[in-house]
């Protein structure tokens, strides 16, 4: 499951060069140039992180952030800030805005590339390798393993992909559309009520007598990771 990344800029020679290599890294890659268009493709399919101008059409970068940081759903998306400003007031401002890295143009490709990367794996442990822990439940990316309270759970490949996507993800409302492009890919033709079958599986796979059920189904919403 590869790790997605938006990118928002206007100037269209940069947006090809910056979409052509974080697709040759294997990074799925959406891009606009309009920050109104941004809000809208973030909310029909959130991002694992986002590359954003300043200096945008329709809603500048630095609104673009400030809407993204106050919806819970979003508020957690990497956002690194691309822009011309260089004075540091500017930095900060977008740093404050909620911006999580701030690179100025003119920039290296690769250096942006690192900064993504760094950025994906504090934000998605999974992606290094690293075990992913939720309450009482571990799932280690390497070795498909997963234990709950010390125990091992036995999870067939599909309800091991769709434990690890709300791993990665805790306390995101999650729509059924969402899980089905994260777990199955965009590509795949499953209808929706697919995701109930395989919750259900999910369900009794990690839950035994007594064990409180860490996803919770958010009426006409979809599902959620969390212990409340």
């Amino acid at each position: 499951m590869n790790p997605s990344v938006l990118v928002v800029e206007d100037d269209r020679a940069l947006c090809d060069l910056l979409t052509w290599n974080l697709s040759a890294e294997g990074y799925d890659v959406r891009s606009t140039g309009d920050g109104e268009e941004a809000l809208v493709m973030v909310r029909e399919q959130v991002p694992d992180a986002i590359i954003l101008d300043w200096m945008i059409e329709q809603v500048p970068g630095i609104e673009v952030c400030r809407q993204l940081r106050k919806d819970r759903e979003t508020a957690a998306i990497p956002i690194v800030m691309l822009t011309a400003r260089g004075e540091e007031e500017d930095r900060i401002r977008g740093l404050k805005t909620g911006a999580d890295d701030y690179v100025t143009k003119p920039f290296s490709p690769r250096e942006l590339m690192a900064r993504v990367e760094a950025l994906l794996r504090r934000s998605r442990p999974a992606l290094a390798g690293t075990t992913l822990q939720f309450a009482d439940i571990e799932l280690d990316p390497a070795s498909h393993r997963v234990r709950r309270g010390g125990e091992p759970m036995h999870l067939g490949p599909t309800e091991f992909r769709l434990l690890r996507y709300f791993m990665e993800r805790p306390s995101r409302v999650l729509s059924r559309q969402q899980i089905l492009d994260g777990v199955w890919g965009m590509d795949s033709d499953i209808d929706e009520r697919t995701v109930d079958v395989h919750i259900r599986r999910l369900r009794k796979a990690i839950n035994r007598d007594g064990d409180i059920d860490p996803i919770r189904t958010v009426r006409a919403a979809g599902y959620s990771m969390d212990v409340n």
